[in-house]
């Protein structure tokens, strides 16, 4: 098989094989440490603009299938494995990661010590870096990497979301306008397996546009990048505040504590994972939950606003939950709809319909 190299902005080189698409391709490094999920991970919009390296050992070994795809196509610039299954085995299974990979063009490589390169993001911090099949002198791939786009500076939302509004489980008995800042499918089929019919409306959608939908609520999705690069959601959701009831989700959080008057901040490795714990603080209750982000409300920023944290993160303590004081509107930073993994926070959906349930009587 055709040798690849990941190499880091600071210099360091891995070595090993291609098992994807035959070119090079540059992004911030990631890590996943879910067990699970590969292709969930693929599909995810959130990762546009990022190469993903997965913490588990082996990856592949189940296959691709034709279900658990989250998006229209797959966003991660790069996958980095430590081992790759050629041989999958499960009966959902239609192709095998490699020709994924391939077919979508995304450069993946395989025999990296990926325990070495995670310790090393955790302790620098996250890094640009490329993973190439050329023959090229280590310098200039060096130079390349740091010169690579970062996930700051540029409008990395209005690349993955949908160029126009179209509709999911009409007929549901009620509506929600879900602002698509590059939403995962398990978000519209959570609404929809609630009996919601959802209207999904482009990220640069207007806030007359979605009122004009006469929604029950609205829903503010995942999407990637930095949440100061997409401000004109922010502007948004600003003047949906206190109309209709509102919840939001990883990005879509960050964006309703914006609209609030809070700040964030860049992570130093983020979260990305099926295995991060959160504290509800109403209830004492501690949650398993999925998560993907590089960003997150600055909580001294919360202070003095009308906005309190309702859940932490038991590692770090940071905010992983908003909730407005005075008006119908909720976020979360992780993912409730998030699966396969834990399905311990799909109760949030439930308060959602709860809220437009009061708020529509």
């Amino acid at each position: 098989m055709k040798k690849a190299r990941l190499v880091l902005e600071d210099g360091t080189v891995f070595e090993g094989i291609s098992f994807g698409a035959d070119k090079e391709s540059s992004g911030e490094i990631v890590f996943n440490t879910s067990m699970t999920g590969y292709q969930e991970i693929l599909t995810d919009p959130s990762y546009k603009g990022e190469i993903v390296a997965m913490t588990y050992p082996m990856i592949g070994n189940y296959g691709i299938n034709e279900e658990d795809i989250e998006s229209f196509t797959a966003h991660a610039n790069g996958f980095i494995v430590k081992e790759f299954c050629p041989e999958p085995s499960n009966w959902r299974f239609k192709s095998k990661l490699e020709n994924y990979l391939k077919e979508n063009g995304i450069v993946g490589i395989a025999g990296v010590d990926t325990r070495a390169l995670t310790k090393r993001l955790r302790i620098e911090g996250t890094m640009k870096g490329i993973i190439t099949t050329k023959e090229k002198e280590i310098d200039e791939l060096i130079k390349e990497a740091k010169n690579a786009p970062g996930l700051s500076g540029r409008d990395l939302v209005s690349k993955v979301s949908s160029e126009e509004p179209y509709t999911e489980g009409e007929s549901g008995q009620y509506k929600v306008a879900l602002l698509d800042c590059g939403a995962k499918k398990n978000i519209v089929r959570s609404l929809v397996g609630r009996d919601c019919e959802v209207r999904i409306f482009p990220a640069k959608s207007s806030s007359e546009e979605l009122l004009a939908y006469n929604p029950d609520g609205i829903m503010l999705s995942n999407g990637p990048g930095d949440p100061e690069d997409a401000s004109y959601v922010v502007e948004t959701v600003k003047e949906l505040l206190g109309k209709k009831p509102i919840f939001g989700i990883c990005l879509g959080h960050q964006m309703l504590g914006m609209a609030c008057g809070a700040k964030t901040y860049k992570m130093k490795f983020g979260h990305r994972g099926a295995n991060h714990p959160v504290k509800d603080l109403k209830t004492g209750k501690v949650y398993i939950s999925s998560q993907n982000h590089g960003f997150a409300i600055d909580v001294d920023s919360v202070e003095e606003l009308d906005i309190e944290v309702t859940h932490i993160n038991v590692n770090d303590r940071t905010v992983e939950g908003l909730k407005h004081k005075t008006l119908p509107a909720f976020s979360v930073q992780y993912h409730p709809e998030a699966s396969p993994g834990p399905e311990d926070s799909h109760y949030l959906f439930d308060e959602f319909i709860e809220m437009m349930r009061d708020h529509k009587n």
